[in-house]
């Protein structure tokens, strides 16, 4: 039987730890998407990533994704935007639009690269739901 004292004792080592786990899970992503290992992400790399993700997201191999492939990385209403021919998919090309628009959203200094601090931004948090 687990007390009172072992689970509140449990329960405050998950609170206290989840920042680090997040921010370990941030440098996790900036390594892998940075095969330079310069401590950045530029957006060649950030592109790559999301083609390479792309066709991960695609078993059907229709060189589309719809909303269900997407799986949550775009809203609705994003998904609309990003679909200039309202198809209610994204081509490998559409698709890439967005990384592109999410990794400048992500860049305020505009120096091209992506460091850990920005990642971890919202607009770098958003730009991580389309590369991993």
């Amino acid at each position: 039987m687990i007390s009172r004292r072992s689970l509140a004792l449990t329960l405050a080592m998950a609170v206290l730890s989840a920042p680090a786990l997040a921010a370990s899970g941030r440098k996790g992503a900036l390594k892998m998407l940075d095969p330079d290992n310069d401590g950045t992400v530029d957006l060649a790399e950030a592109k790559k990533a999301a083609a390479n993700l792309f066709a991960k997201l695609d078993p059907d191999h229709d060189g589309t994704l719809d909303a269900r492939e997407l799986r949550g990385r775009l809203t609705a209403k994003e998904l609309a935007a990003a679909d200039p021919d309202h198809d209610g998919t994204l081509t490998l090309d559409e698709y890439l639009v967005v990384v592109e628009q999410r990794f400048k959203a992500a860049d305020p200094d505009n120096d091209g690269t992506l460091d850990a601090k920005e990642l971890n931004s919202r607009a770098g948090r958003a730009l991580l739901r389309l590369l991993k």
